[in-house]
């Protein structure tokens, strides 16, 4: 559907683009709100006051921010269904959003593009920012090109759907055609264009971008633990679940399943092997908090350059709000001195709870960091809480 209607998305883009001043206006005289209201006296819309379990972590946190600030927030359920359409009002101006709010003005022309990550991997090569080898197939056949290419140069692969998927239907550790063509088959139920690329090396790395600067960085890991020289892979893992962080809602044990025995034989391990000290051992996949997965804030240890490079992404995205994917060994030395490191992926609406809920390490607090450019004469609160 997006290649038959893409001529007609853009010119749709663009009309909305033309009129955003427009639009911007309708919020300021409060006529949306105005019209929200009488809907919900109708019972076509309901109006949600406070934050309730139907929200995500993300609105959970902008909307305590905003309570802490005086900011009256609000969510519009059209029909009852919560649909991340939210309200917020300070000192007689009126905001309306999806997800996050953005300041007033024109949007980025980067939003057509940002989370499609074939379109964002050519953007980025000709701005000079560091990705993964690889591109986007449509058929199993560039498929197998790409990743025989990225073995020619002696690197394992990567599949995962073009656009969004959370993790979901990603397959790393790729050596094999049969491998590759059952992740590409898996891969293609989500999108249509599946991109293959070199596996990068260290941890998923997530730097939060606001008013374009770097207001928060943290490492996203798969399930892992960490040798002692003494216990065993099972007895570390045992030891690691009964961590008070781990027993829910935000995080959750790591599953003794066939995943982990899985990546377990990939590094000649099993639940009864003695790691050395300091030796990580990985034990899924994927960064989910639900599946095991963890996160520690990096944001103090960041190096300098590596910010640079995140605040030169956000200028080439020209846009003032954006989650940045890298992988990295170590984001307390510079970037260019680990290789293969890369950009992976960039989201216009990012999870920013991930910052105010870290496993381990200080909460940063994005959602008032984005507060401050949406209301920015408001005296901003502290940036950890």
């Amino acid at each position: 559907m997006e290649l038959i209607d893409q001529p007609f998305a853009k010119l749709g883009d663009g009309f909305i683009w033309l009129l955003q001043p427009v639009f911007a206006s309708l919020q300021r005289t409060g006529f949306t709100e105005a019209y929200v209201r009488a809907m919900a006296r109708l019972g076509v819309f309901k109006i949600i006051a406070e934050p309730d379990k139907r929200i995500n972590g993300r609105a959970t946190c902008l909307w305590q921010e905003a309570k802490r600030r005086g900011i009256e927030m609000f969510e519009v359920r059209p029909l009852g269904r919560p649909v991340e359409w939210f309200f917020a009002k300070w000192q007689r101006r009126l905001r309306t959003f999806d997800g996050l709010p953005r300041p007033l003005g024109r949007m980025s022309k980067a939003m057509t593009w940002m989370d499609n990550k074939a379109v964002m991997k050519k953007k980025f090569i000709a701005a000079g920012i560091p990705v993964a080898r690889g591109g986007s197939a449509f058929t199993l056949r560039r498929a197998l090109d790409l990743f025989h290419e990225i073995q020619a140069q002696g690197g394992n692969a990567i599949v995962k759907p073009g656009v969004g998927s959370r993790s979901r239907h990603t397959f790393i550790h790729l050596t094999t055609d049969a491998e590759l063509t059952r992740a590409f088959l898996s891969a293609k139920q989500l999108c249509p264009w599946v991109m293959i690329e070199e596996e990068l090396r260290g941890m998923v790395h997530r730097a939060t971008l606001i008013g374009k600067k770097c207001v928060a960085t943290m490492r996203r890991e798969p399930a892992f633990v960490t040798g002692d020289g003494i216990s065993t892979v099972k007895h570390l893992v045992m030891v690691e679940n009964k961590k008070p962080g781990r027993q829910g809602p935000v995080f959750h044990e790591i599953p003794f399943d066939t995943e982990a025995e899985s990546e377990l034989a990939r590094q000649k391990l099993t639940w009864e092997s003695v790691p050395h000290t300091q030796q990580t051992v990985i034990l899924g996949l994927k960064v989910g908090r639900g599946g095991g997965g963890s996160t520690t804030d990096t944001t103090p240890v960041t190096h300098p350059e590596n910010i640079a490079l995140f605040e030169k992404i956000a200028e080439t995205l020209d846009d003032p709000l954006v989650g940045i994917d890298v992988i990295i060994e170590d984001i307390s030395r510079p970037w260019h001195e680990q290789q293969p490191c890369g950009v992976i992926e960039c989201n216009s609406c990012p999870f920013i709870d991930l910052h105010h809920f870290p496993l381990v390490g200080e909460v940063q607090n994005a959602a008032g960091a984005l507060w401050d450019i949406i209301f920015p004469v408001q005296s901003p609160a502290p940036t950890n809480q």
